[in-house]
């Protein structure tokens, strides 16, 4: 496969000389993978919110054991369809390197105090990441070649050209902010990237990407909330669950068709015929159950998709098909994690505080800077020339935080 891919698919922004005679030999697609791995960002998603805090319990996802388990099913997914795995893999590794602290209730919180440089969005922060703040190429970030950088676009346009936000994130924050993927300032990089893309569209190795994300929370977050107690599959209360569903992700939904959905979901042979008791039987028929839906969701896309046209399923040769009635299930599990985790009380009033506590921690760093920044974004600070690009630097810093350590921060200096 690795032919179906051209010189400009594997072209990087900055020329690297060739690498050492007595080094491994990788590809250009394996070395993409690698500077992942080993950057900065993605240690720190050991510490950052998925759905709820790191902290909280052991068993937990966070936001880096959710990218590992988006990329396996991205890797899958990819060769199953003839699409380069590395391509896919490294972009699903890479999909959440730019969230702040806490999460989608973090990005809210920093779009409203980066409203006089063009707002945050997380998704444009990992952009600026990949080809800017992480230390591997200077001026270049990671210096990832072109393919790889495009299937990591999950949104291909600023925010002037943004849709309207409606809706709601995966950790059921609401979608004020517009969804886009490129700060102004990071226009050159970003044009490079879309060179001899047609418009908006994006990428297959992206569709993947985005596919498997859905699919791994939409399934783990209801693993998560078994295991915490906190939802039993034998008895849900379907009228509850089917207002949570319209309320977040199908207005036009009935009940009827959301009965459908969940029975069709109930057939699946390992669906639980008795609650989760924290046997190791138990866990044991918990984990089946997740892999019968991975593989099940992951399935009809393959067949949809092959059925949809001859490949080869790569770069804009070819899209990704979602069947409906697969769409429908991944939203139904959607809506139950959401209505017995994401609408709790106690966790409603924390995401305040949260957002507070970034919103006052930028505050005092753009009043202070660059004293209190880290040594990189000292350099930035002096580099900006104006207003705006100084409040830049401060959002990049405040971003780059775990939760823990905004919590520290914010004890220090406020």
């Amino acid at each position: 496969m690795e032919e179906l891919y051209g010189a400009a698919d594997r072209e990087r922004l900055v020329p690297e000389p060739p690498k050492r005679v007595d080094a491994p030999e990788r590809r250009p697609f394996e070395r993409d993978r690698a500077r992942v791995v080993h950057a900065a960002s993605f240690r720190r998603l050991a510490a950052k919110t998925q759905v709820v805090g790191p902290q909280s319990d052991d068993f937990v996802r966070n936001r880096l054991t959710h990218s590992l388990e988006v990329a396996q099913i991205a890797r899958d997914l990819s060769r199953a369809l003839g699409t380069h795995p590395d391509i896919a893999e490294t972009a699903a590794l890479a999909h959440d390197l730019g969230h702040p602290p806490f999460g989608h209730n973090g990005e809210r919180a920093l779009d409203e105090v980066a409203a006089a440089c063009g707002g945050f969005e997380g998704n444009a922060q990992t952009l600026r990441l990949l080809t800017r703040l992480e230390a591997k190429t200077e001026s270049a970030g990671l210096n990832l070649t072109r393919a790889t950088l495009d299937a990591c676009t999950k949104y291909p346009w600023p925010l002037a050209g943004a849709p309207v936000p409606g809706g709601v994130h995966a950790d059921g924050t609401s979608r004020t902010g517009a969804k886009f993927g490129v700060y102004d300032d990071d226009r050159p990089a970003f044009d490079w990237l879309r060179t001899g893309a047609p418009g908006r569209r994006r990428c297959v190795e992206a569709q993947v990407m985005d596919l498997a994300d859905d699919v791994a929370y939409s399934v783990h977050d209801v693993e998560d909330a078994i295991v915490a107690g906190r939802l039993d599959l034998t008895r849900l209360d379907t009228a509850a669950v089917w207002g949570t569903v319209r309320d977040w992700y199908a207005p036009d939904a009935t009940d009827d068709e959301l009965d459908d959905v969940l029975a069709r979901l109930r057939r699946v042979g390992s669906w639980p015929r008795s609650p989760y008791d924290g046997s190791r039987r138990s866990l044991a028929a918990l984990k089946n159950l997740t892999s019968d839906l991975i593989g099940r969701f992951c399935g009809a896309v393959q067949q949809a998709t092959f059925a949809a046209g001859d490949g080869p399923f790569v770069r804009y040769r070819a899209d990704l098909v979602v069947p409906a009635d697969t769409w429908a299930e991944i939203t139904v599990l959607k809506g139950v994690a959401a209505h017995y985790v994401l609408q709790d009380d106690e966790r409603v009033a924390l995401q305040e505080r949260q957002r507070q506590l970034l919103v006052e921690l930028a505050e005092v760093l753009l009043d202070r800077a660059p004293d209190e920044l880290d040594e990189a974004y000292v350099a930035d600070w002096h580099a900006a020339d104006d207003d705006a690009a100084r409040l830049r630097v401060v959002v990049d810093q405040v971003a780059s935080l775990t939760d823990a350590s905004a919590v520290a921060w914010h004890r220090r200096l406020c």
